[in-house]
């Protein structure tokens, strides 16, 4: 691997998250080699990938290159590859472009898509963790659609605008009511050959209530909004199956759909190398001390998504969100900097800025402390926080005409098939 040699401490980074740009910005000054490892050469706004999903933005809008973040910082490395192992004896790391020593190692890998073991809903599902994966779920929507517009079969047409999606927690009541305002500003303009009650959104979760992470009244505001739209929730529900037809749960309810998109779950994406007492295996997260250190290690780092911090508020660690993420990596950059001047390290402390989610037009709901509310307030703090956190000017721009065109307009206008989806 072509990286320069150095006399300076050189910090590998695994991920291109929230986590591990917040950390390595606020080391740009120092003296120190970064290298940076991503399968993707761009960071990704997660966040907004369901509105990529559902044509609402274009994917440049929520991503933004890694090499032009960091393109002021005279010692910074990007390489595009996977890392697959972590030698922790002799400090290197082995990846799917070579070779690597470090003498500190950030791992900030974040999650991937648990499908708790079913192998026929991984195999047939549509899940919505990158922007590849979101623009799949685009294209299939609006396949899917444009053959329920030619189809005579009209059980072939209900199963081909039967929207089924998995989980309410953020991602799934955000999807859910952005299909279903796709449903009632999109459908019977471009195709007057369908009606608008033909296509159905249903939403299924596990639990009593939608948005299990937030207040019961940001829940129940939430499911009214819902309502309203006319998405169909179904709570307290388990899905075994899915053959690519028909969703099952466990009660015998079937669901047939050619559209099945899988939010129910995440799990952390550890790396080979480290395991044992440092791994909690049901979760996939690296334990931490205060500092984000990993445990047993001392120049071995987890933030984020991939860090389990135990603390009395948060005994399974804090949330797999971006705050988190962005908070801890901050601060292990600052405990970075102390640490290369000789100064010892400060524990992390999670704020808690609030949570919030959007349904749709004008719905919104936002929990801020003991502060609960919702509505169109609560949507227009939404668009300003969203907007606020994105990375680059341009995309701020741009999100945000497209975001007051579709409010002026009632318009989608990334509805576009660009790269047909086929199942593999």
């Amino acid at each position: 691997m072509n990286i320069p040699e150095t006399s300076l401490p050189r910090i590998i980074v695994i991920g291109g998250g929230f986590a591990g740009i917040s950390f390595i910005k606020k080391l740009q000054k120092e003296k120190v080699q970064i290298i940076l490892f991503d399968r993707h050469n761009y960071h990704t706004f997660q966040p907004l990938l369901y509105q990529v999903s559902t044509a609402g933005l274009e994917p440049d809008s929520i991503a933004y290159p890694l090499r032009k973040i960091f393109r002021t910082k005279m010692d910074f490395h990007f390489r595009m590859g996977e890392v697959e192992n972590i030698d922790t004896e002799n400090n290197t790391i082995s990846s799917s472009i070579g070779n690597l020593k470090f003498d500190y190692l950030v791992i900030a890998t974040g999650t991937r898509t648990n499908f708790f073991g079913n192998e026929n809903i991984a195999e047939n599902s549509m899940p919505m963790k990158t922007i590849p994966q979101a623009l799949n779920i685009r294209s299939l929507m609006l396949q899917n659609i444009e053959k329920a517009d030619i189809t005579t079969d009209e059980t072939e047409r209900k199963r081909l605008l039967n929207f089924v999606i998995a989980g309410a927690g953020p991602t799934g009541v955000e999807l859910a009511g952005a299909l279903a305002e796709f449903r009632k500003g999109i459908l019977e303009h471009d195709y007057p050959e369908l009606e608008e009650e033909e296509m159905n959104v249903h939403l299924i979760e596990g639990l009593d209530r939608v948005l299990p992470p937030m207040s019961e009244k940001a829940s129940e505001k939430a499911q009214k909004f819902l309502e309203k739209l006319g998405v169909q929730i179904h709570l307290e529900t388990f899905i075994s199956d899915y053959d690519g037809k028909t969703v099952t749960t466990r009660d015998g309810q079937k669901f047939e759909t050619a559209t099945f998109i899988w939010a129910a779950g995440v799990t952390g994406a550890p790396i080979k190398g480290i395991s044992g007492d440092a791994l909690v295996e049901k979760a996939n997260r690296y334990k931490v001390d205060e500092c984000n250190k990993i445990l047993g290690f001392e120049n071995i780092y987890a933030l984020g998504d991939i860090a389990m911090m135990q603390t009395e508020e948060f005994p399974k660690g804090h949330p797999q969100v971006a705050q988190p993420a962005i908070q801890q990596g901050k601060h292990l950059g600052k405990n970075f900097r102390r640490m290369l001047k000789g100064d010892k390290m400060e524990p992390f402390e999670y704020f808690d800025k609030g949570t919030m989610a959007t349904v749709g037009r004008n719905k919104a709901v936002v929990d801020i402390g003991k502060l609960h509310f919702g509505g169109a307030i609560a949507w227009f703090l939404w668009m300003f926080v969203h907007l606020w956190f994105l990375v680059g000017f341009r995309n701020r721009v741009v999100t945000f005409f497209n975001w007051t065109y579709s409010y002026i307009n009632y318009d989608r206008a990334a509805r576009l098939i660009i790269r047909p989806f086929k199942k593999s």
